[in-house]
């Protein structure tokens, strides 16, 4: 299976980032792909509550989730939509950070809320509080494909190594981390802890990147990292999206996932321990 790892530029206007997200998906298609990943947040990057709640639809209403759905049916191929925003029944008014899998058919898949929020102080002039505008999820999620097991998760989740782990014994052999890293973070920490995850699970790790600096029409615009990364069970980096908006492929080989657990068993060579005391 070929993978094409769409790297986008989202602003806070949901029908331009869709406009972009078809354009990239249909180079990455007519160039051999048959699953095609966007980042998170695709339908809408915005640090403006306001403009979200102004914007934003429920699952069943969101234009993206239906055009790419439409897509994936006409072009046969499957499509990971990193997230959506999406509006939710939350009690305070919360939105979901939500990955959809859809298949070559069109259906979904599989949908995962992201779990952990990204509540951070990376300096006095940056700080970010996820869970203000976002309710978090509870689940984890492993969704079947024909090319292997897909364990989803976003952005902030691949600092918890315990979320992989826990989906790669379950039976994942894909690892997917749509992700809109901050610059500062992802120069010191996205290469590093993508390659880690891949290594610690033997798996495949497919990673889609917002990257350069977000229209806005209501509140601060926002800067990512880019470099959206495919990272083999080996831990090596075989495809690197760079800083622009764009695609950048991998070809996935399942043999390499056995191979790498072969060498290095630890998935299954949990030994017991007290403490720490």
């Amino acid at each position: 299976m070929r993978a094409a790892l769409v790297q986008m530029t989202s602003g806070d206007d949901p029908e331009a980032n869709l406009a972009q997200l078809q354009g990239l998906a249909a180079q990455a298609v007519a160039e051999g792909a048959g699953f095609v990943l966007s980042p998170e947040v695709s339908n809408c990057l915005s640090t403006s509550r306001t403009r979200q709640r102004a914007v934003l639809r429920r699952e069943a209403d969101d234009p993206m989730l239906a055009a790419m759905r439409e897509f994936a049916a006409r072009r046969g191929v499957w499509v990971l939509l990193g997230s959506l925003a999406v509006t939710t029944e939350d009690a305070e008014g919360r939105f979901a950070n939500r990955s959809i899998l859809i298949d070559a058919g069109g259906g979904i898949a599989a949908r995962y809320d992201k779990i952990h929020m990204f509540d951070v102080a990376v300096s006095e002039a940056e700080t970010y509080r996820e869970s203000d505008g976002y309710r978090p999820g509870d689940r984890a999620v492993l969704a079947d494909t024909p090319f292997g097991k897909i364990g989803m998760t976003v952005c902030y989740d691949l600092r918890f190594p315990h979320l992989f782990r826990g989906l790669a014994r379950a039976g994942a052999e894909i690892l997917t981390v749509p992700s809109a890293f901050s610059p500062v973070t992802g120069a010191a920490h996205w290469e590093p802890l993508l390659r880690a995850r891949a290594i610690e699970c033997g798996a495949w790790v497919l990673a889609p990147a917002q990257t350069g600096t977000h229209p806005a029409t209501r509140g601060k615009a926002r800067s990512t990292h880019g470099h959206s990364l495919a990272v083999d069970p080996w831990g090596r980096v075989l495809a690197d999206g760079g800083t622009a908006p764009g695609v950048c492929f991998v070809d996935l080989d399942r043999t390499e996932i056995a191979a790498a657990r072969r060498k290095i068993p630890s998935l299954t060579a949990d030994a017991p321990y007290a403490g720490p005391v």
